[in-house]
């Protein structure tokens, strides 16, 4: 180990001795951002840049069980990136099956797909659904991973499953109108009965949310890091839990 490895080390030591129970949230929402800049930066291919993006998660993962997070959202792949070329989309698509699938056989997480799984090939959506199902028993985090993910559409799949469930009850336009309200809608949201996202970090130092956990994220708190996701550390993950702990939350209040 060399003197910089030794000098990380104490420093996340010192980062998390200075995490109290306030720095700790529930739902940790996370945008993987910055994959294919962070290829670009060192002359590598797109996918080397997804690639290396992929192997970082199960790190994210570990930090956020050590402090006893109960839910993360990771976001792989948007609506939008479904318009990608079928160059990149292809190999992209196949990185996140295997990703998923790696986490789902390390048994220590609950995973759980989230997005419009019927804009997806086939072939991947089985797969995600099949890592959910070999999962349904971990006691663990539960890990949500957004693939094929966009929160307008979120919204849409929400109010359409609302509207067939009543009509199925017989319940008329102007019936439903009257008692609909925003709880109505959340239950049918694809994080239905999860805890709202405490925190939401995106990497790359972009500063926008991209349509990422639009309803759940009214009262989420926001952190944005420079670093590519690739070059994601656990001292990046240990100040951003600080500066959330920092944080006054008022809840719109």
């Amino acid at each position: 180990m060399g003197l910089s490895d030794v000098v990380y080390a104490a420093y996340a030591r010192r980062l998390t001795r200075e995490l109290g129970p306030a720095s700790v949230p529930r739902h940790v929402g996370v945008m993987l951002d910055g994959n294919r800049r962070w290829a670009r930066a060192r002359g590598a291919g797109t996918s080397e840049g997804h690639q290396a993006g992929a192997d970082n998660i199960a790190n994210l993962l570990s930090w956020c069980d050590e402090v006893g997070v109960e839910v993360v959202t990771l976001w792989l792949l948007s609506t939008d990136n479904l318009n990608r070329p079928e160059a990149e989309l292809r190999p992209l698509l196949g990185i996140i099956e295997r990703a998923v699938e790696t986490l789902a056989e390390a048994h220590r997480w609950r995973i759980h797909p989230v997005g419009a799984l019927d804009l997806l090939p086939a072939p991947t959506a089985a797969r995600l659904k099949a890592a959910e199902d070999r999962t349904r028993d971990v006691e663990g985090m539960l890990v949500n991973v957004a693939v094929g993910y966009g929160g307008r559409r979120e919204i849409a799949d929400a109010v359409r499953s609302l509207l067939q469930e009543h009509a199925t009850k017989g319940t008329s336009i102007e019936e439903l109108a009257e008692v609909i309200d925003v709880e109505h809608i959340a239950e049918h949201l694809y994080t239905k009965g999860q805890p709202d996202p405490d925190l939401v970090i995106r990497t790359s130092g972009e500063q926008r949310l991209g349509g990422f956990l639009l309803w759940q994220s009214a009262h989420s708190e926001f952190y944005f890091c420079e670093a590519y996701w690739p070059d994601f550390r656990k001292v990046d993950f240990l100040r951003a839990l600080r500066a959330y702990g920092e944080r006054n939350r008022r809840f719109g209040a």
